[in-house]
C-alpha cells in the first residue's frame, strides 16, 4: 500500500464532518471521492472542506473502481451499513464505519466473514474507547483496587431533539428500537471495556413514554448477565428533558471489596471496604490518579489505529468487527427481548 492511504467516504450527512474533521489532520490521509444518494449533499461537503479534486458520486462501487481507493469510510444511516460495508470489501476495499456495525445479527456475520475471507481489515467506530476518561476508569475497575467485579450499572438519561421541525426530520424519528439501536451501542460496548466481560443473557423492557418526540422505543431498561457471573444493567433514554448525564453515562462498579463511581466526565471516586465487623463496613478512599494523555482521542484515536493498521504499522484495532459483534449481539439481543417479553441468551 501507498504511504497516502485513498479513501472514499460514503454518506454525507451532519455526522459526516466529525469524520472530515478528525481525517485532515492526518496527511497519510487523501479522501479521493464522496458518495451520497443525495449528490448534492456530496458536492455541498466537497465545497465546505476543500476536497477540490475529489469525485462525486451515488453509485459506491463506481466511485471505487474510478478513484483506486483502498478503503471506505461508512458514514451511512444503520440501514445501509450492510450494503456499504458488502460493496468495499468485494471491491478490495478495507472499511471502518459508523456504528452500529449492521440492523441485523445474520448481516454482521456475514459482513464479518466477507473481510476474513478477503484479507481485508473492517472496524467499526466506537468513539467511547478512545477517551482518556474512560480509560482510567477501566484501570482503576481492573487494577482490583475494589476486588472482583460483581457489578456494573449504567444510566444514560438525554433528551435529544436531532430534527428541528417537520421540515427537517431525522432518520431517527421513526427508527424502530431508536435508543437500543442507535445509541446504546456505545453504552454496552462501553461496559464490556471497562468491566472486560462478555454477554452471556439479557431481559429488556423497551418503552415509548408519554411526550417522547420519538415514534418508537425512545426508552428501556435492560439487564445482561456478563461473563463470570457479572450483572450490567442499563437504564436509559433519549426524551429525558432535564438533569441529562454526560453521553458517557453516569457509572457505579461494585467489587467484592469496594465500589468506583463515574460520571462519564472527569469525576471518578473510589472506595475499598475492609470488612471489619459492624452493620456498615468502613470504608478507605482509593487515590484517583489523573488520567494520563491519549495523543489522539475519539474518531482521530480510531482513525489513526485504523489507517496505521492497514498500512502494516500497527495492531488490528481494538474496535475490529470479530470483536465488536459481540457488542452488537447485546442490541440486538435486547430488541428481541422487548418485542417477547422474555430473557434472551446471546
Amino acid at each position: 500500500m501507498s504511504k497516502t492511504v485513498r479513501v472514499v467516504l460514503s454518506g454525507c450527512g451532519g455526522m459526516s464532518n466529525t469524520w472530515f474533521n478528525a481525517a485532515k489532520t492526518f496527511d497519510d490521509i487523501e479522501l479521493v471521492g464522496l458518495v451520497d444518494i443525495v449528490p448534492d449533499a456530496a458536492q455541498r461537503r466537497k465545497a465546505e472542506h476543500g476536497l477540490t479534486n475529489a469525485v462525486i458520486g451515488s453509485d459506491l462501487e463506481a466511485v471505487i473502481k474510478e478513484t483506486h481507493a483502498e478503503a471506505v469510510f461508512d458514514v451511512s444511516i444503520p440501514e445501509a451499513h450492510y450494503g456499504t460495508t458488502m460493496t468495499a470489501l468485494n471491491n478490495g476495499c478495507h472499511i471502518l464505519g459508523e456504528k452500529p456495525m449492521a440492523d441485523t445479527m445474520a448481516h454482521a456475520r456475514e459482513m464479518m466473514d466477507t473481510a476474513k475471507k478477503n484479507r481485508l481489515t473492517y472496524a467499526v467506530i466506537q468513539n467511547r474507547r478512545y477517551n482518556k476518561d474512560i480509560i482510567a476508569f477501566r484501570d482503576l475497575v481492573q487494577s482490583g483496587g475494589i476486588g472482583d467485579i460483581t457489578t456494573v450499572n449504567t444510566d444514560f438519561y438525554i433528551g435529544a431533539h436531532f430534527s428541528t421541525g417537520k421540515d427537517t426530520p431525522d432518520f431517527r424519528d421513526s427508527m424502530p428500537h431508536v435508543l437500543l439501536l442507535d445509541m446504546a451501542i456505545h453504552s454496552f460496548d462501553q461496559a464490556r471495556f471497562v468491566s472486560g466481560k462478555d454477554p452471556v443473557s439479557v431481559y429488556c423492557h423497551e418503552w415509548n413514554p408519554k411526550g417522547s418526540w420519538y415514534d418508537h422505543g425512545a426508552s428501556a431498561n435492560c439487564i445482561f448477565e456478563m461473563t463470570d457471573g457479572v450483572i450490567y444493567t442499563y437504564r436509559g433514554s433519549w426524551c429525558a428533558e432535564g438533569l441529562n448525564t454526560t453521553w458517557e453515562c453516569d457509572w457505579r462498579v461494585i467489587g467484592h471489596g469496594g465500589s468506583a463511581l463515574w460520571d462519564g466526565a472527569a469525576d471518578v471516586k473510589a472506595v475499598a471496604v475492609d470488612n471489619s465487623e459492624g452493620f456498615i463496613s468502613p470504608g478507605v478512599a482509593i487515590a484517583i490518579s489523573p488520567p494520563e494523555d491519549i495523543e489522539f482521542t475519539g474518531h482521530r484515536g480510531l482513525i489513526r489505529d485504523f489507517i496505521d493498521h492497514i498500512k502494516g504499522d500497527g495492531d488490528v484495532p481494538q474496535t475490529v468487527c470479530t470483536d465488536n459483534i459481540k457488542s452488537l449481539a447485546m442490541v440486538h439481543a435486547a430488541i428481541e427481548s422487548a418485542e417477547t417479553g422474555r430473557k434472551v441468551e446471546i
